[in-house]
C-alpha cells in the first residue's frame, strides 16, 4: 500500500483550477497520509513565457497555512514541478535556492523547444523518432541541471504520440534509457513511478514498468510515487496497482522528501 502522492497541482498551474484545500481534503479521504504539492515551474515556456509561472508570494503562504490548518490529519509538504531544458542550469540553480521546498521534481515538457501535448512537435517526427528524441533531451537535461530530487515521469511523452503505445518499445531506447539512469544514480537523484499513464489511455505508468525495474538492478534506490492529480478526484489515482508495480520491480519502500532529503516507507 502507498499512502503518499508526491506530484499533483492547483490553480498555482496554469492547466489546473483546483483550490489547494480542495486538494487536501480529498487526499485526507482517501486515505493519504503524506502528499506534496508540485505545481509547475516551466520557465522559458517556448509558446507563452507567462504560462506555467508560479506565483510564489501567493503559493508559499497557502502552502504553510493548510500545513496548519490540517495538522494532525495529513502531513503536507512544499513541491515544485521544474520543466528541464539544457539551457536553464543556472536560472534553476537560483530559483530552487530561493525558496523552502521540501521536494523537487525535474519533468521534461519541453523538446527542442516545443511541447509535444499541442502537436507540432509530432508533425515533425514519427512517433518513434519523437520518442526517441526525447529520451536524447532528458540525458541532455539530466546532465545540465542539477537541481531536483527525481526525473518526474520519463516516457510521458508517449501519451502525445499520435498513435500512443504502438510504437513504443522501450528496449528501442535502452542505451539512452541506461545512460539516464546511471546519470540519476551517480548524482543521488531518483526517479518518479507517474499513475497518470493510466488516465491517459495507457496500459502503463510512467516510466514503463520495466524501467523501473532495470533503474534498480543498476542500483536505484529513490522512488517517489505520484498520480499528477490536477483536480482533486483524481489524487492516488489507480494506487490500487501501483503497491504490486514496485514489488515486482524490486522495491520493498518508496521514497518521500522533506527538506529535500529522502526518507524511505516501506510498502505495507
Amino acid at each position: 500500500m502507498v499512502t503518499a502522492d508526491y506530484h499533483m497541482h492547483t490553480r498555482f498551474s496554469s492547466d489546473s483550477d483546483a483550490d489547494p484545500k480542495d486538494m487536501v481534503e480529498a487526499a485526507i479521504k482517501k486515505g493519504l497520509q503524506t502528499i506534496c504539492f508540485t505545481d509547475h515551474q516551466d520557465t522559458d515556456y517556448p509558446e507563452d513565457q507567462s504560462m506555467f509561472r508560479i506565483d510564489m508570494e501567493r503559493y508559499i503562504p497557502t502552502i504553510t497555512e493548510l500545513q496548519e490548518r490540517y495538522k494532525g490529519q495529513i502531513d503536507i509538504r512544499l513541491g515544485v514541478e521544474i520543466g528541464l531544458q539544457p539551457h536553464l542550469g543556472k536560472w534553476y540553480r537560483s530559483y530552487i535556492k530561493a525558496y523552502p521546498f521540501d521536494f523537487v521534481i525535474g519533468s521534461v515538457h519541453v523538446v527542442e523547444k516545443m511541447d509535444p501535448y499541442n502537436g507540432e512537435f509530432f508533425d515533425k517526427y514519427s512517433d518513434r523518432e519523437g520518442y526517441r528524441r526525447s529520451f536524447e533531451e532528458t540525458l541532455e537535461n539530466v546532465r545540465a541541471i542539477q537541481d531536483f530530487d527525481v526525473l518526474g515521469h520519463m516516457d510521458y511523452i508517449v501519451r502525445y504520440g499520435k498513435e500512443q503505445a504502438a510504437h513504443y518499445c522501450w528496449k528501442d531506447h535502452a542505451d539512452i534509457i541506461d545512460e539516464i539512469l546511471r546519470e540519476l544514480i551517480d548524482s543521488g537523484k531518483g526517479i518518479e513511478m507517474n499513475m497518470a499513464g493510466f488516465k491517459y489511455g495507457l496500459s502503463f505508468c510512467h516510466p514503463y514498468p520495466d524501467i523501473i525495474k532495470r533503474y534498480r538492478e543498476l542500483g536505484g534506490e529513490i522512488l517517489t510515487v505520484g498520480a499528477d492529480a490536477h483536480k482533486p478526484e483524481h489524487i492516488a489515482y489507480n494506487y490500487a496497482q501501483a503497491a504490486e508495480i514496485l514489488k515486482k520491480a524490486g522495491f520493498a519502500y518508496y521514497t518521500v522528501f522533506h527538506k529535500r532529503k529522502p526518507e524511505f516507507v516501506k510498502i505495507v
